[in-house]
């Protein structure tokens, strides 16, 4: 099978990654064999090809935003039916953190695409109890985003102790913000989104924002929440500013440059608080994959056939790409993917 690996990790204008030929792989115990039909691309990929993520795998294969149909069945799911592997792929089920729910901050966590092959490939293998039925009929260049952008940025959402009503400041508008910012509004928030970039700018205002403009310009009003999807530290400061009295950021990256300093009078006091997100739990996947089905969220998405990965992981770095950059199994370059994809089970 074709298979993409980090063979060197660094700069993505440096090649880190390459095509090879690979054997497909065999699934062990409670494991299945998916054959991929669409893999999303998101910056932790990126982060993981340049060595920002320090490797844990050598020569893995990224992608953890699997759309596929299950090739060899455990015992969950029938051959051919229709399923989704995300970032997550193994805890230990016995810790402290894993015990109260909170599975995402298990020691032992195991992740799609650093600490075992993902799905920039023809066939991937995914332990059974990680992996997502997959709700409606949406096709599957438009689900493959929602696997850890759509529920990454949910729980970013969550985190940011958004109001009834309130507020919502968000930095970065890619592949999460984009669904997170129509949760939002889906939920009656008023919605402010900085980003430098200027077909950004114009998708989040025809998503129904109520404000678009550059990273640092100023906000149009006090915000209740804020996020940041960008990977740039220096926002930090600037998001915190624009707070409210009692708001909060929640950070929604694996990866962040360097915070300045802050300074706790302008960025902190009046009770102010600043949140991390880390990975999500399964039942975040789940409750966020029924909500992304029953309200039809818009996924907007520019599709790379699969041998294009290093094209769509530069463009992705570059900010290029409009959504979320997917690879779409059996795509020729230039040519338009499915618009719909027959789901079985």
């Amino acid at each position: 099978m074709l298979a993409w690996e980090v063979t060197r990790p660094g700069p993505i204008e440096t090649g880190p990654i390459e095509a090879v030929t690979r054997e497909i792989p065999e699934p062990g115990p409670e494991e299945v064999l998916v054959r991929v039909r669409a893999c999303g691309v998101c910056r932790t990929d990126l982060h993981v090809a340049e060595g920002d993520l320090p490797p844990h795998l050598p020569q893995v294969t990224p992608g953890h935003e699997i759309v596929g149909e299950v090739v060899r069945q455990g015992h969950r799911f029938a051959p051919g039916e229709r399923v989704g592997v995300a970032w997550l792929r193994h805890t230990c089920g016995m810790c402290a953190y894993c015990r109260r729910g909170a599975e995402n901050l298990c020691p032992s966590s195991l992740y799609t695409g650093w600490d075992a092959d993902g799905g920039y490939a023809e066939y991937a293998v995914a332990p059974e109890a990680y992996v997502y039925a997959l709700p409606g009929d949406r096709p599957d260049v438009e689900v493959a985003p929602l696997l850890c952008a759509g529920i990454i940025g949910y729980r970013a959402l969550r985190r940011s102790a958004l109001p009834p009503g309130g507020r919502l400041g968000i930095w970065g508008f890619g592949g999460s913000a984009h669904l997170a910012a129509q949760i939002a509004l889906a939920e009656g928030t008023r919605v402010h989104v900085f980003t430098r970039a200027k077909a950004a700018r114009e998708l989040a205002l025809r998503l129904g924002a109520d404000s678009a403009q550059d990273s640092f310009d100023p906000a149009p009003e006090p915000l209740d929440s804020a996020i940041i999807f960008a990977p740039a530290g220096e926002l930090v400061p600037a998001a915190l500013r624009r707070l409210d009295r009692g708001g909060t950021l929640a950070i929604a990256g694996i990866h962040l440059t360097d915070v300045p300093i802050l300074e706790y009078q302008d960025d902190l006091f009046q009770e102010r608080q600043l949140r991390s997100v880390t990975s999500n739990t399964r039942a975040d996947g789940e409750e966020f994959l029924r909500l992304a089905d029953r309200l039809g969220l818009e996924v907007t998405v520019t599709p790379y056939a699969l041998d294009q990965a290093d094209q769509a992981l530069a463009d992705l770095a570059g900010d290029r790409v409009s959504g979320a950059a997917v690879l779409v199994a059996g795509l020729e370059a230039g040519q338009d993917p499915p618009r719909s994809t027959p789901t079985t089970g």
